[in-house]
Order: structure tokens, then sequence, then C-alpha cells
């Protein structure tokens, strides 16, 4: 008797759930709302559900099981459907009729630069480099990569354009003009509006967005990545869920990327070729050889690099831009040579790319484990070894910017 009770009450609940169709996204209403809104003109009698998390936290939400049973997820991260991939998230191709492995589609294209507001005073930096001038300290805001996946993306292209090296160098450098950190990816161009800060790190669409208030530069060498749909296993209304996926993909869905609210890129070349909204550095870096995203390899090391992130900057964020304030101090007065040594110092990570390879290859899993769950001792055990290096790393900036501040000719 109890077990038919049980049985009655999921199949009502299955039931129920099949009149509905849950989307998990880490995209800002502003793009949820106007799919939601274009499948309901079509399918009025059905219900949208939208949960919108960050990237991070959406990732933890689906590998931890679908508890509450989200039947499309879409994203801008690669690596995120990567490690979702690796994780059984998604449903099998064929129950959509779709020739892939699973039932994932790229439908938009993105990249990353800098966005400021249109009357600023403040000159619009015009290579990556340029963001590094003394000119920009405290001046420069970007995500946290451990809570945004497309600032995640940023820090990654760096790395692989530039090699493991040379973008840490890159990022160092950068924190000490940082301003803040922020917890989600919209809130640097909200902040921009606010006056909160005078540059924004950003991907494209979020800045081109709101393209009546900001400016939005690329970042050169422009690196495409696909936003992606997905549709996942544990979903009440897989039926619903294919007919949205074939809506995104469709030329009504595609040119709905293209209003001002969204102003995101179709993968649709015969959309792409129709619109007067792409742009040109875009059209310019489609026709020319396209520089490719390793989305396996940031799949693979997520969690490190995220986490190296928070160790090396956004745990030490004040004391860095203090001590590169007081670098600038001494340069002009102090041994040149010295002052590069103390650069090098500042700039260096904590942790090889070698090392890096490795614990991601021993640990069970890139994700991040929220507080939750708590993480893993290996994971633990790293991020303390990285606490103490970049501890002793900055005590001893510390002690030889002192000891030219005293020794001034």
């Amino acid at each position: 008797m109890f077990r038919t009770l049980v049985f009655l009450l999921w199949l009502c609940s299955t039931q129920a759930h099949a009149h509905e169709l849950r989307i998990i996204t880490s995209f800002p209403p502003s793009v949820s709302d106007a799919y939601v809104a274009l499948w309901k003109s079509q399918n009025p009698e059905t219900d949208v559900l939208v949960l919108n998390k960050n990237t991070v936290a959406a990732i933890d939400e689906i590998a931890r099981g679908n508890g509450r049973g989200f039947d499309v997820f879409m994203a801008s991260s690669p690596e995120a459907f990567e490690l979702l991939s690796e994780n059984g998230s998604f449903i099998s191709a064929p129950s959509c009729g779709l020739e892939s492995e699973d039932a994932v589609k790229p439908f938009a294209l993105s990249s990353v630069g800098w966005t400021r507001r249109k009357e600023s005073a403040v000159f619009m930096p015009g290579t990556w480099n340029d963001l590094l001038k003394p000119l920009y300290r405290g001046k420069i805001a970007m995500a946290r990569p451990a809570r945004s996946g497309s600032s995640h993306l940023m820090v990654e292209q760096l790395l692989q354009i530039r090699g493991w090296e040379d973008g840490w160098t890159y990022l160092l450098s950068l924190a000490g003009n940082l301003s803040t950190l922020t917890a989600r990816s919209f809130a640097v161009p909200n902040g921009l509006i606010q006056g909160r800060f005078d540059i924004g790190l950003t991907i494209d669409f979020l800045a081109q967005s709101k393209s009546k208030q900001l400016d939005f530069r690329y970042g050169r060498p422009i690196m495409l990545t696909a936003a992606r749909v997905g549709l996942l296993t544990g979903g009440f209304a897989q039926d619903h869920a294919c007919a949205f996926l074939r809506l995104v993909l469709s030329e009504i869905g595609q040119r709905l990327l293209l209003t001002p609210e969204i102003s995101r890129i179709p993968i649709s070349p015969k959309v792409r070729e129709s619109a007067d909204s792409v742009p040109t550095d875009v059209i310019d870096a489609l026709r020319l050889e396209w520089i490719l995203y390793d989305a396996r390899l940031s799949a693979h090391r997520y969690w490190a690099v995220n986490a190296l992130f928070d160790v090396m900057i956004t745990e030490t964020l004040a004391q860095r831009k203090s001590l590169w304030a007081r670098l600038d101090q001494l340069r002009g007065v102090a041994d040149p040579t010295q002052l590069e040594e103390i650069r090098s110092l500042l700039t260096k990570p904590v942790a090889s790319e070698v090392e890096i390879t490795t614990l991601s290859e021993a640990i069970s899993s890139g994700l991040r484990t929220t507080r939750l769950t708590g993480i893993s001792d290996e994971k633990r055990n790293a991020m303390d070894t990285w606490r103490a290096a970049t501890a002793a790393q900055l005590q001893t900036v510390e002690k030889q910017i002192l000891f030219l501040e005293k020794n001034l000719p």
C-alpha cells in the first residue's frame, strides 16, 4: 500500500512537471526572459520556470544530480559544458534527432575585452597591455573567475594566448590596477554605469546590451567562443526541451540574439550575414584563421585556475595594490635593476603549469565544490601551499621595497 501511494505521488508529480519547461542559466534575465517570451508565443500552454545562477553555482547544481529537474542549461562558458559532459549530465543527442554525442549545441559567439562609460574622461585602452599603465591604478574592475564563467573565460584566454608564465605575469600586474572584484559578471557594466569605477573587463554582450551608455573594445587577438544550450538528464519535459533547443537554433531564435537588449552574435552564418549589428572586428576575426579556445584544457584545470587566482589575487588584492603603488613611487629615484627584480617577484605565479596539470589529474573532479559539501584534502592542501608561498613572496617584496624607501639617494 505504501509503495503504491509513493508511486502514485511520483506519477502525479511527473505528469505535472511534464507541462513545465525548467531552464537553468548563467545569462541575465534580459536574455532568458526574451527566449521565454518567444517560447510562450508558440507554446502558451506550457509553464516555464527559469533559475538565473552564476556559472559555477549552476555547474554545482547540475553536477550534484539536478535534483530540481531542470530540462535545459544555457551558458557562455564552454568549459562548463565540457565538465558537465564528462559528468554525464546531458541526454543523448539521438533523443532529439541530433547528430552528436550529447544534446549540446552552440548558438551564439562571444569574445572578451573592456568597456567604459561613453562620457568618461578616462582614456579608452587600445590593447591589453595598455590596461597595465599606471594611469589606470584603481580604475579597473572585473568579476571573480571563481564566481563568473565569462571572467574565467577571460583568464583562460590570457593564459592560453600568452602562455602560463606570461599569462599570470599579466594578471598579477593587472591586479595593481584593479579597483574591485565583483561577485557577478553583470555587476561590471552595472557598476560602470553607477560610476563605481572607470574601466570594466567583460564579455562583449554584457557591454553591448547597454550600448547607449557604454563603449566596448575587443581585446586582441580576438578569440571567439560559443555559448551553448544543452538538454539535461533528470528533466521531466524532454519533448519540450528538444523543441526549445530547436527554437533557439531556428532563424527566429537566432534573430532574437540581434535585439539591442541581448546584442549577441548568432552562430548561424545566414543570420550573421544579413545583420548590420555584428561588429566589424568579429566579422574580420571570422574571415581570418580562427584562434581556437581549448575548452577541454580549461575544463581540466578549472578548479585549479580559479583557486590559484583567488589565493594570489582575490585574497591579497589590497596588499598587492599597495605594493604596486609604492613601487611606482620608486621609479626614477631607485636603482632600475632592483626595481625590475622586485617586479619579477611580484608577478611570479606560485605554481607552475606542470604542477597544476599534475594536481588536476590527481583530484577526482574539476568541478568546484560548494561550502555545503566542502573541498577535498588534496584541494585544501594545495591552497594552503599556495597561500604560504604567496605570503612569503609578498613579505619578501615588502622588505625589498622598504629597504629601497629607506635608502633613497
